[in-house]
């Protein structure tokens, strides 16, 4: 069984986690509405590559 010889300072701890934080979502803007949403999802407006996708609601 692994057994940790020294103690890791807060310091050590926070340089190893440095790198765990979370990037913003890739955004882009549709052809059509000029919305922005997130890549490789359905707008708000319902349409996905400039193309109609999700009727409106009546």
């Amino acid at each position: 069984m692994a057994v940790q010889q020294d103690r890791k300072t807060p310091s050590r701890r926070g340089m190893r986690r440095s790198h765990d934080k979370l990037s913003n979502p890739a955004l882009s803007e549709d052809p059509t509405t000029g919305e922005t949403h997130r890549r490789h999802h359905v707008s708000p407006d319902g349409y996905y590559r400039g193309k109609r996708v999700v009727a409106e609601k009546e």
